[in-house]
């Protein structure tokens, strides 16, 4: 061969003692291709190519059709490289576009809906569209997760898990809470002593991640394995961001995710199983597993009563998802909104000494909560102009006719969002003002019109843990405002939105506590 010869060649001058032997390199009869067969097979291989390139942007403006967006989508990525570093303004530019657009991501073609109108129906048409979370989320969370179910089976599952969030139930976590919740503050005021300001984001997760944890297992999980989870449950939040790398490959979010869940499952699994050994000796429940398994066993009970430890770790794991993240997105601004707006807050300190009547200690009640009518209002309100959860992507089972004139293919995303529904001028006058009053008059335009406050979403998959998780903001508010006074040391980036699953102040929100003098 002519490497062999070329090879002999530069060895020539160099004694026959020394020089390297020479091997001869056979190379397989298919790639022995002459220079005429190896033009013929680079053409057809660039005709391939452009074929499927060429197909690729017929497909897109078929499905497409006469919605906005891009007219042609970039080869194989399309809006990848923007998702890279989503923020909120581009978000809106896409919202804006229309009250349905079109966006395609490797290959994922994808229908955003903005309108109330829209998104609502998707939100309600379960035989139309699942909801996928994220591309990811099946992946992470298990597809055998409750979460995923659809239909009667849904339904039916989810009955059963109602029963968790009752008044009584509420009851029972809200000692865990304030307890935790005062732990934890406390720790915020011994770190503000050098009157130093620190921001608040992964502390305030770290306070939910703990709240949530023992709430939902109480003592059946062992320090360390809280601890874990709370080390390594950033992870998966970081894989369900809207787009990722879709391939679970070694040293990508979604793998580092998958190996993160797998640890928790662990852990959650040994909670239901002590659980159910301490509920068996006859104890009295302590957390939310130990009052499911009571339930479960109750003789008044008709549904389903055989979950083993797996199913109930996924129930907690996917609580976790959804407690964790938006409560803490909602839990910050709400702190932000507040020292932004020293006539609010002044509004909320009157309401807590009215309703604690100069007893600063004394452990809150559900009663107790129900009489701060005020900061429920701050909280619906935060939560409206900074809303945690701006989308929830949904799967098209089938061809869904969205409108009289389009219909999003089978097997596309569609995507509806919540921000132009809360941010409607004509429901919610100065939209982007906070104003807690417009939630005090019955007569309000946004009293009176229900289905544009999605914070919770809407349908057979809206948030079944509402009440839980406005009482927990309500209750560490309440709890705050009875410890400390607190002011936001504003920064160049505030006001910036970073977008990692739920919302963030990009600066982390930069709070300075010092310890309320009581009266």
């Amino acid at each position: 061969m002519a490497f062999n010869l070329l090879y002999r060649s530069a060895s020539a001058s160099v004694p026959a003692n020394t020089a390297a032997p020479s091997y001869a390199f056979n190379a397989p009869s298919f790639l022995k291709l002459s220079r005429g067969e190896s033009a013929t097979w680079l053409y057809t291989t660039g005709a391939v190519v452009i074929s499927l390139l060429v197909l690729e942007q017929i497909v897109y403006r078929t499905r497409k059709r006469h919605l906005p967006g891009a007219r042609w989508t970039i080869p194989i990525i399309g809006k990848f490289a923007d998702s890279l570093n989503p923020t909120l303004e581009n978000y809106k530019k896409q919202w804006d576009a229309g009250a349905l657009s079109v966006v395609s991501v490797f290959h994922i073609f994808i229908v955003m809906a903005s309108s109330n109108e829209y998104s609502r129906k998707i939100l309600n048409s379960p035989g139309y569209a699942e909801p996928c979370l994220v591309h990811s989320a099946k992946q992470v969370l298990r597809p055998d997760n409750w979460v995923f179910l659809t239909g009667k089976s849904h339904v039916e599952y989810r009955r059963g898990l109602n029963l968790l969030f009752t008044r009584r139930a509420l009851g029972m976590y809200l000692p865990i809470q304030e307890s935790i919740a005062r732990k934890h503050l406390t720790k915020w005021l011994e770190v503000a002593k050098d009157g130093s300001s620190q921001p608040i984001m992964m502390t305030a997760r770290e306070l939910n991640m703990e709240t949530s944890l023992r709430v939902f297992c109480g003592n059946h999980l062992p320090d360390e394995a809280a601890q874990e989870i709370n080390d390594k449950y950033w992870l998966i939040t970081q894989a369900l961001e809207l787009v990722n790398f879709p391939l679970a490959l070694p040293g990508t979010k979604v793998y580092k995710a998958i190996q993160a869940r797998k640890r928790a499952m662990y852990w959650l699994e040994l909670a239901a199983h002590n659980s159910k050994i301490a509920m068996a000796q006859g104890s009295e429940p302590e957390c939310m597993l130990d009052e499911w398994i009571t339930i479960l066993n109750g003789e008044g009970y008709k549904g389903r009563r055989d979950f083993n430890d797996t199913e109930m770790a996924m129930v907690i794991l996917s609580f976790l998802f959804a407690s964790q993240d938006a409560m803490s997105s909602g839990l910050i601004y709400a702190f932000q909104h507040l020292s932004d707006s020293p006539d609010i807050m002044k509004k909320v300190h009157e309401e807590q000494d009215r309703v604690r009547q100069g007893n600063w200690d004394a452990p809150l009640t559900l009663d107790m909560l129900d009489e701060m009518p005020y900061l429920s209002a701050v909280v619906k309100e935060s939560m409206r102009v900074k809303p945690p959860v701006t989308m929830v992507p949904y799967l098209a089972k089938k061809p869904f006719p969205l409108s009289d004139t389009y219909t999003a293919p089978a097997g596309s995303m569609v995507i509806p969002s919540f921000f132009n529904s809360l941010h409607d001028p004509e429901i919610y006058p100065e939209p982007e003002q906070f104003q807690p009053e417009r939630w005090l008059n019955p007569e309000s335009t946004a009293n009176q019109n229900p289905k544009n406050y999605l914070v919770f979403g809407s349908g057979p998959h809206k948030c079944i843990g509402i009440e839980y998780a406005t009482m927990n903001m309500v209750l560490v508010l309440a709890t705050a405002t009875a410890m400390m006074t607190w002011e936001h040391d504003i920064t160049p980036e505030s006001y910036e939105v970073d977008i990692i699953a739920t919302l963030f102040p990009k600066d982390g929100c930069r709070l300075k506590f010092t310890p309320r003098e009581q009266s």
